[in-house]
């Protein structure tokens, strides 16, 4: 009879606030070891991603930095613990993040996004080719370089002469800022409670400093949490509810992404309409967008728009 797994536990915080944990279990009776990264979303259910290898690790001044090798998602980046994009699935994110803001703009030329580290959001800017200039303003520099550094997929973008990279805090860098933008970008961490994004989804904010930076006809997008049928309270009702106090037209749209285990959501505000019809939004995208998006498409997005009752009512 083979020995009892021996198990180790490195401890961070998942995507929704809870303990994670990556524990490796030596299985002697099949003469193998099998790692696996694993995310308590609560105290009685588990998220597991059986892993290849830790490829990288680091640690910054804000954050703990990991890139880890799953068998199911490939390349997946997580901070803190928590898991912010996997390889295989991570265009399903930021398609809906960049593109739905872009395609109801009438000509989007400036792009300010708030995080985005990675550059993954910034990537899916520079494919409109209406676009003059990107702003990617992180407050990480570790973060960034290691995304430069290990993210390849992403290395056009970092090289992209629009592309205008700043370390700072964003509120920091919008408040010092004169210029105004067509598209602001939240593509930051939930707001949770005493977190470093807390004060980006502020109604304060969105009034007194974001919603200024934006040109007459600017759009500002959010992502917004997980929004499914148990886990949309966390803080996606939240924000979609602040904001809707500071715009004049707002828009929640949530979609699957598998990697995170949940239904993600995202919102969309203006002082101009937003609406534009399927057949529209797909002339735009093969008109505007060099390359071919693998998820986004008109008919989609005006689905994604329609909640179930529980969401709709909160």
């Amino acid at each position: 009879m083979g020995e009892a797994p021996e198990v180790f536990y490195i401890n961070g915080f998942s995507k929704f606030g809870h303990e994670i944990e990556t524990q490796q279990n030596h299985v002697n009776d099949q003469n193998h070891d099998s790692s696996w990264y694993e995310e308590i979303i609560d105290d009685d259910l588990k998220w597991s991603f059986k892993l290849n290898s830790v490829l990288h690790k680091a640690i910054s001044e804000y954050q703990d930095i990991a890139l880890l090798d799953t068998k199911r998602f490939g390349k997946a980046l997580v901070l803190d613990g928590k898991m912010q994009s996997a390889e295989t699935d991570e265009f399903v994110y930021h398609e809906c993040l960049i593109h739905p803001p872009l395609l109801c703009h009438p000509n989007p030329k400036t792009v300010f996004i708030m995080g985005g580290g990675e550059g993954s959001a910034a990537r899916e800017a520079l494919k409109h080719r209406s676009m003059d200039r990107v702003i990617m303003c992180d407050i990480d520099k570790e973060v960034v370089n290691f995304c430069r550094k290990y993210l390849i997929v992403n290395k056009e973008a970092f090289s992209h002469k629009k592309l205008d990279l700043v370390i700072n805090d964003a509120k920091a860098e919008l408040e010092k800022r004169k210029e105004k933008f067509d598209i602001i970008v939240g593509d930051l961490a939930d707001p949770l409670e005493d977190g470093p994004c807390y004060q980006l989804y502020t109604k304060s904010f969105y009034e007194k400093i974001l919603k200024p930076k934006l040109n007459d006809n600017g759009i500002f997008v959010t992502q917004a949490g997980p929004a499914g049928i148990f886990t949309h309270k966390e803080v996606f009702t939240s924000i979609y509810n602040t904001i809707k106090q500071v715009f004049k037209y707002v828009i929640a749209y949530t979609t699957h992404v598998p990697s995170f285990a949940d239904t993600w959501g995202w919102v969309m505000a203006s002082d101009q309409p937003l609406s534009i019809c399927a057949n529209e939004m797909d002339r735009r995208i093969e008109a505007r967008i060099d390359g071919e998006l693998l998820y986004l498409n008109g008919a989609w997005f005006h689905s994604s728009t329609t909640m179930n009752k529980t969401v709709y009512q909160s």
